[in-house]
């Protein structure tokens, strides 16, 4: 095979890994989102029920209540996906990670809910590349379904 050829064909592999990569990103923040938006009803239907509303107000409870719908539903698509269930559980740190960090400064009084909230998700989106990055293989398959029936 040429040098060009060569050239070219590792080319086109990195760039459909990278692509993998990003597809894979771009699939479990969107589980995230709709794992916020179909749990949170749930978590205030619940709340509501046994009369503890007051839980929410607390910005560092809401905070664990919303990574929770985040990793739940993130956790099951990665499941989906064929991951195992220690990529899984270092993704799901990845999530809480940010915002526990952030809990120092609240409670300090030098950050507010706001800045927990906003601080919280954009780290959270750099803690999960950061622990993709840790396992590239693991993200770059273009298909995982066969590793579940491994796993299994």
């Amino acid at each position: 095979m040429s040098t060009a050829r060569t050239a070219t064909v590792l080319s086109t592999a990195h760039w459909l890994r990278a692509r993998a990569f990003t597809r894979h990103y771009l699939e479990m923040v969107i589980a995230m989102v709709v794992g916020m938006v179909a749990l949170a009803p749930v978590w205030s239907w619940a709340v509501e029920r046994i009369g503890a509303t007051e839980l929410f107000s607390r910005p560092d409870l809401a905070a664990l209540v919303m990574a929770t719908d985040m990793t739940i539903a993130m956790s099951a698509w990665m499941r989906f996906r064929g991951h195992g269930w220690a990529p899984i559980a270092e993704m799901a740190a990845a999530m809480y990670l940010p915002f526990i960090i952030l809990f120092v400064p609240l409670w300090a009084g030098l950050v507010s809910e706001a800045t927990l909230m906003v601080a919280g998700h954009l780290l959270m989106l750099v803690t999960m590349a950061a622990a993709m990055l840790l396992r590239p293989q693991e993200y770059t398959h273009t298909h995982h379904i066969h590793h579940c029936a491994q796993q299994a």
